[in-house]
């Protein structure tokens, strides 16, 4: 499976209703995004920590309060075509892939210090908007308390370990999250352990993969599917 990363990175500003749109466009059946807090607690789809390399706003996102962001430019960094697209929240981003049909793999990317009330807002929102006939949201995390909360709210919905390089412990992590998969970072991974922990009954999903020769190799190794900012040409 080819996931679009952020929505489709490549060809619209990432992270926004109008990248969610393209991934459609172009036939993705899922996408992924991240999902942090403002400083009212509302659940925003945003990849930094901080607003600047994204919109014209500046400082950290936990700093602003949800109506501050909204209004923020969001496209016109990517290309003046995109002026104007805004940054959207969880419940705006649900909503338009619920519409467009898109799975989605929802990331929580928590300030430190807010790893639970990050994860449980935007599992509470999820929960309460995400159709139960639908394919359950994939949730990730760098963070194991985020996956913590994930378990204890919505059991029934996949989890995935997120990690750069596969982590020592990365069995005994697993277990205690009850983890369906391991998300990690294309560039480090061999076809070895790729087995291993394909024999765990663990799929191995890879981040960000835009070389479609890797992208094969990656395929044969039985890595289960690629993020990839031009998922249309991996």
């Amino acid at each position: 499976m080819l996931i679009g990363h952020r929505g489709l990175a490549g060809l619209a500003p990432e992270n926004t209703l109008e990248s969610f749109r393209a991934a459609a466009a172009h036939g993705l059946a899922m996408v992924e995004f991240d999902v942090r807090l403002s400083r009212d607690g509302v659940p925003v789809v945003f990849h930094d920590d901080a607003l600047e390399r994204t919109t014209d706003g500046t400082g950290p996102v936990a700093e602003r309060d949800w109506a501050e962001i909204a209004g923020l430019d969001a496209g016109s960094w990517f290309a003046p075509t995109f002026a104007g697209e805004r940054v959207p929240s969880l419940e705006q981003v649900l909503r338009l892939c619920r519409e467009l049909g898109l799975m989605v793999n929802m990331e929580i990317k928590p300030d430190a210090g807010r790893e639970a009330d990050t994860a449980g807002a935007a599992l509470a929102l999820a929960l309460r908007l995400w159709p139960d006939a639908a394919p359950p949201p994939v949730i990730s995390s760098f963070e194991t308390a985020c996956l913590e909360v994930s378990r204890r709210a919505a059991p029934a919905w996949p989890r995935a370990l997120l990690a750069e390089r596969r982590p020592a412990d990365w069995r005994e992590r697993a277990r205690r999250l009850d983890a369906a998969a391991l998300h990690l970072d294309h560039r480090f991974l061999e076809a070895g352990p790729v087995a291993e922990i394909m024999a765990e009954g663990m799929a191995v999903r890879a981040y960000t993969v835009n070389d479609p020769l890797r992208a094969r190799l990656l395929r044969n190794w039985g890595v289960a599917a690629l993020f990839s900012d031009y998922p249309h040409s991996s």
